[in-house]
């Protein structure tokens, strides 16, 4: 049977709940017949969760970690089984562990998944029990420390800075590297259709690249017009966004207004921004520290970011 890719993201509980409960109740409630009093409980709601989807952005897969480094609510669709989501799931709960400073994590396992557990390390501990009429045991893991990435000092907010003049591809090229440098943990992008002599240099994706794993509390949002565009060329910016989704989000405007909007911008989290009147050209302007613009175009940002869709059209990764 052939299965289409997927993706898994982090999840939040409160919004995501009827994704996840979905999910859950079709493995735990009605496959294996558990109560749905003793699925749902009050630990969900302080658990960090993750979640599956397929390239319709329907949801397959899901699993949490609770504070104390408890895996748990590992559940797949029966038709997506066999397919790496369980292994993906594990992975993302063990590295979002490790990022919490977490030395050990466990699992109350069903018997019949402990060889599934095993082949990541985990060792059994103590005697069989059972949880909700099914045979489990306890399988621990301790955890190596995630590399400790040097940060440099915050530095200073300088004086603002006149705005100057972009008119080629050259001057917007080294005025987006700039302000990619000087971005502390946020960047955002407005463009059409991730212009392919801009956005498509090497140089620049690296650029991107590096910043975003600097910093794993930091990320790149995007507000792509024409993803359409986009998916029909091979854009290295993409393939970077799907190799790294936790650091790249990328929406889609859908309101007139918003398509109708002709400029592009980049901005930064440290009073930074790059403008161009026109999407598909390069005449604008840039400053690397002037807070009433930034703020100006970082405020139109969320303003379209919040009533922007999910840019699914990207984010089918085959993990």
């Amino acid at each position: 049977m052939s299965i289409p890719s997927f993706y898994l993201e982090p999840a939040n509980f409160q919004v995501d709940f009827e994704d996840i409960r979905h999910v859950r109740e079709a493995v735990f409630v009605i496959e294996q017949q558990i109560p749905p009093d003793i699925e749902f409980d009050e630990l969900d709601q302080y658990c960090h969760h993750f979640i599956v989807r397929d390239a319709n952005y329907l949801a397959v897969g899901t699993g949490r970690l609770s504070p104390e480094g408890k895996i748990g609510r590992m559940a797949v669709l029966q038709q997506w089984r066999n397919q790496g989501i369980g292994r993906s799931l594990l992975l993302a709960l063990l590295e979002k562990a490790r990022g919490l400073g977490l030395t050990t994590a466990f699992a109350n396992a069903q018997i019949g998944a402990l060889g599934f557990y095993e082949k990541f390390g985990f060792i059994q501990e103590g005697d069989t029990f059972d949880e909700a009429g099914i045979p489990h045991r306890t399988m621990r893991l301790q955890l190596e420390p995630l590399a400790q990435i040097p940060r440099a000092a915050p530095r200073p907010r300088e004086t603002s800075v006149d705005a100057a003049r972009i008119d080629t591809l050259e001057s917007a090229l080294s005025a987006t590297l700039l302000l990619i440098s000087q971005a502390r943990r946020q960047l955002y992008i407005y463009s059409r259709d991730l212009e392919y002599a801009l956005y498509g240099q090497n140089e620049l994706v690296e650029a991107l690249k590096q910043f975003a794993l600097r910093d794993r509390n930091g990320g790149v949002q995007i507000l792509l017009q024409d993803p359409a565009n986009v998916r029909n060329q091979q854009h290295p910016l993409i393939d970077l966004a799907q190799r790294l989704p936790s650091y790249f989000l990328i929406r889609t405007p859908e309101q007139a207004e918003d398509l109708q909007y002709l400029s592009a911008f980049v901005a930064n989290d440290v009073d930074g921004y790059l403008f161009r009147l026109l999407g598909d050209r390069y005449e604008g302007h840039w400053s690397p520290n002037s807070p009433a613009r930034n703020r100006q175009l970082c405020e139109e940002f969320e303003r379209v970011w919040q009533r922007a869709r999910p840019c699914t059209e990207f984010r089918a990764l085959g993990l």
